[in-house]
């Protein structure tokens, strides 16, 4: 009952959220990016809150417990990327979106590309489907995760709760309610994932010697190995295996685009970076304490976090805290629904169907594709077997692969055409779609977004060239 009451007190706290922030949008632009008006605070936790999901307590905490502190490289390959994102693609993705009055990256890209086929829209709009509803999935099943552990229910009905719970705020209030949500739950999150780390250790013998234990143990892996050529290009891969998805991230992208000022991008970027290099050391502390906690234990690891917490705290507190849980779950999934709703609003029914459609009929049409969306993600989540960590790196890959290049591209990049941008998300979202499979056929493990993000910039600048070259043969001849 005590941990119920926490549950119930966090969700009334952001429905209380949705319910003020509804008074603050009228328009589509409004409900779909705020209207170009987060100051830099919003804008820095809307960015990191949103990126981390479920993944940060239970998935990271779990490779690390599972195989080592090695994989800390990908947390600190996440964190340098995040700083280039805000350096280098932030300040012109702003400038550049607002000059083509584009409100999805899809809109921006066929306006910066001059696409009159829609080809550029209907590609991003299916491949964010296809990625994102494995992203939002994957969101889904921590939710199962953690109301089974909390109440006791089944994973299925935990799901059906967790998506019961998610989309009627959303559905009311749009991405100013996202900003408001993301803004609180950013530093709840970020207090929780440090209290508990650090409660712990005052328990527990010293971290060195936690460490030094933990070096001893032959089925984890080091943090750094030894000097060898090989172990070097582990860390490489690893750390740029997973940061530079950060370029091709919708949900991150759209946060950057909705900033009031361009000049204080500065000021949201080391607040945001702040708050990742916190909320990544509290994760890996975690999973560190876990080894220690759980050593002679056949404890599932993605159920270490909440098994910590479970055992640490009072029945309401341990609830409250792994409010936490939900609330990062939370702040992702409805980041990445409403990216969909309006890849599906924008990007098909105002570009195909009907393009004189009013601010409130598309507003309305939003709501619905919301509802569309957490269905499919609700299929999926209740037959995947695959772990949390599985489902997020392979959505995140792809995604990456699919939209990096190209927002680089666009961004950096003048002899760079349609029939470029066509080629390189397309070959991005195949090759980081079938490459776990070459991997398994191969018995390689090279991280999915390193060829993915090769092949994609290759066909970009290969295909924009030889079309370039076409197209002035085609004229000389006349």
């Amino acid at each position: 009952m005590p941990k119920l009451f926490a549950v119930a007190l966090y969700i009334l706290i952001l429905i209380i959220i949705a319910i003020v922030s509804k008074r603050k949008q009228q328009t589509s632009s409004d409900f779909l990016l705020g209207g170009r008006k987060m100051n830099f605070w919003l804008t820095a936790l809307a960015a990191h809150a949103s990126d981390m999901s479920s993944w940060i307590f239970i998935a990271y905490p779990a490779v690390i417990f599972s195989l080592g502190l090695f994989q800390a490289w990908a947390a600190i390959g996440l964190t340098l990327f995040m700083f280039i994102n805000w350096s280098l693609i932030a300040p012109r993705l702003r400038k550049e979106t607002e000059k083509y009055n584009s409100l999805t990256l899809s809109s921006y890209l066929e306006s910066k590309f001059k696409d009159t086929t829609g080809f550029i829209r209907v590609f991003t709009a299916i491949i964010s489907l296809i990625y994102y509803t494995i992203y939002i999935s994957s969101g889904l099943v921590g939710l199962g995760i953690l109301l089974n552990s909390i109440f006791g229910i089944s994973l299925i009905l935990g799901t059906t709760i967790g998506i019961l719970i998610i989309i009627p705020y959303l559905f009311v209030g749009g991405y100013v309610t996202l900003a408001w949500t993301d803004f609180f739950q950013g530093i709840f999150l970020l207090l929780v994932i440090l209290f508990v780390p650090l409660f712990l250790l005052s328990d527990m013998p010293s971290l060195p010697s936690i460490l030094e234990k933990i070096s001893s143990m032959n089925h984890l892996k080091p943090f750094f190995p030894d000097s060898s050529f090989s172990t070097i290009i582990s860390i490489i891969l690893l750390t740029c295996g997973w940061g530079l998805g950060y370029f091709g991230q919708p949900i991150i992208l759209t946060k950057f685009m909705g900033i009031k000022n361009v000049t204080d991008m500065p000021k949201a970027k080391w607040i945001g970076v702040s708050w990742q290099i916190l909320a990544l050391c509290g994760a890996t502390l975690i999973g560190v304490i876990a080894i220690s906690y759980f050593q002679q234990s056949q404890l599932d690891p993605q159920h270490v976090f909440i098994s910590i917490v479970l055992q640490n705290f009072s029945p309401f507190f341990a609830g409250f805290i792994l409010c936490a849980i939900l609330g990062a779950t939370i702040t992702c999934m409805d980041s990445q629904v409403l990216v969909l709703a309006s890849n599906l609003t924008e990007d098909f029914y105002k570009r195909i169907w009907n393009k004189k459609a009013s601010s409130k009929k598309l507003i309305f049409i939003s709501r619905v594709n919301i509802c569309i969306v957490a269905f499919i993600a609700y299929i999926i989540s209740i037959f995947s077997t695959e772990s949390i960590f599985n489902m997020v790196s392979y959505a995140w890959f792809g995604l990456g692969a699919s939209f990096g290049p190209i927002i680089i591209f666009s961004l950096y990049t003048k002899n760079t055409n349609r029939f470029g941008a066509y080629a390189g998300i397309l070959s991005g979202a195949i090759i980081a779609g079938i490459w776990p499979w070459i991997n398994k056929l191969t018995s390689t493990s090279t991280p999915t977004l390193i060829p993915g993000f090769f092949i994609s910039s290759l066909s970009i600048w290969t295909i924009s060239k030889l079309t370039k070259s076409y197209k002035e043969k085609q004229k000389s001849l006349r």
